[in-house]
């Protein structure tokens, strides 16, 4: 039986940064689960591409719909591998959500790999797991993972950082490195 991952997301998750390891994930093995609080398997989220151009900071454009898989009042995190949290705006209300709190304290209650990237960890410190310990993010979201009890670890935007069972990383250009750390955790082998 293959591992599973699920995925926590909402309307205006970054684009790049839930299809590109959804797809990923999936074409090495594993079952891939996307859950949003008040979706339905078959409903569907918008999705915002965020961009580098030069302005003070990112831009945003209207990206894809990504389809739900997972009805979010069925999720059982004790059923899941690891948990990946996708940035963009999303987070900043899904922090909001009690149940999203509880379900990503799970994965750190209990070590099990978890993979964030850009306002992800504005739910991880909206939690309470992030006391004492190291992540990186976009880097206009520093300030949550300090206030949240981390230290805020400016990488380049291209990079990725694993501390324990968290692998986070600045933006969706760190995609190699930060799907190549998660996998490490999650115990994949990939011979070439």
């Amino acid at each position: 039986m293959s591992k599973k991952i699920l995925f926590l997301v909402g309307d205006y998750v970054e684009d790049y940064e839930v299809m590109v390891p959804f797809q990923t994930l999936g074409a090495v093995g594993y079952t891939v689960e996307a859950a949003c609080p008040d979706k339905a398997v078959g409903d569907v989220i918008r999705t915002s591409i965020h961009d580098f151009e030069g302005d003070q900071t990112y831009s945003e454009k209207r990206g894809h719909n990504f389809g739900i898989n997972k009805n979010f009042s069925e999720v059982n995190e004790s059923e899941y591998d690891g948990l990946v949290i996708p940035g963009g705006r999303a987070p900043e209300y899904l922090r909001l959500n009690p149940r999203v709190l509880e379900i990503t304290r799970h994965f750190f209650e209990t070590n099990k790999p978890v993979a964030v990237i850009c306002h992800g960890p504005q739910i991880l410190a909206a939690a309470g797991v992030l006391k004492g310990r190291k992540s990186t993010s976009y880097p206009a979201v520093g300030p949550d993972v300090t206030n949240g009890g981390g230290e805020y670890v400016s990488i380049p935007v291209d990079q990725a950082m694993t501390e324990g069972n968290l692998v986070s990383a600045p933006a969706w250009p760190a995609h190699p490195a930060w799907m190549s750390q998660f996998l490490t955790l999650m115990g994949a082998k990939i011979e070439l």
